[in-house]
């Protein structure tokens, strides 16, 4: 374990840095997110009235469209911004990769079938009797998956890293919503002016690669 001396919230800033530069190039994937933040937060204040709605909100629209965006848009290829093999910044991402995540919504994908033909989920729920009960059971088991798997990452980080990189990085996941909205509000312009990728100037203009003082919340 290495001690990071940088203050969390530059920490912080740095983790989602890395997180634009290396991962969202693409308009097409941009303008996903800025769906999906929308999504999220959304969700989020829905979870207040209704657990159902926030699950099946968060996990059917907002985290399928963020994850369309990634497997399908975003380039594999030679990171030339970055002067990265795609293979290079999967091994040194901090969250979820692809394979993690491919992993994830197949095990979210397979709760359906597994209460369609164990409707107690194996003693856990009460039997459902109508369509309703059968939702509200599904819903509790996303739910519960999203903060098992966010807790079963960050302690995973916890000996990888450190505990204070495992809770920067809690902390990123549970507000990213927000700064995707931020910023990527102006993508899908850029996208309907046939704008593909993002020229990433501000990434290429500081050899460093740390958080410019243009950064990424001007755009």
């Amino acid at each position: 374990m290495t001690l990071d001396k940088r203050p969390f919230r530059e920490e912080l800033k740095k983790q989602r840095w890395d997180d634009h530069r290396y991962y969202h190039q693409s308009r097409i994937n941009q303008s996903l997110h800025l769906f999906s933040a929308v999504c999220f937060i959304l969700s989020y204040c829905m979870v207040f009235f209704s657990i159902s709605a926030a699950a099946i909100l968060g996990w059917i629209f907002a985290m399928s469209s963020r994850q369309i965006g990634h497997f399908f848009f975003e380039p594999k290829t030679y990171d030339d911004v970055n002067k990265a093999t795609h293979q290079r910044k999967e091994e040194i991402k901090i969250g979820y990769n692809l394979f993690r995540k491919r992993v994830l919504h197949a095990v979210c994908a397979a709760f359906p079938v597994v209460l369609y033909f164990e409707p107690s989920l194996f003693g856990i729920f009460a039997q459902y009797g109508t369509f309703g009960d059968f939702v509200n059971n599904l819903s509790v088991s996303w739910l519960v998956l999203a903060m098992s798997a966010l807790v079963f990452r960050a302690v995973q980080i916890f000996f990888i890293h450190d505990i204070r990189t495992g809770i920067i990085w809690l902390t990123k996941i549970a507000t990213d919503p927000f700064h995707d909205f931020k910023i990527y509000l102006k993508s899908p312009v850029h996208l309907m002016k046939g704008q593909l990728f993002d020229p990433m100037d501000h990434v290429q203009d500081n050899a460093e690669g740390e958080p410019s003082a243009a950064g990424i919340s001007s755009r």
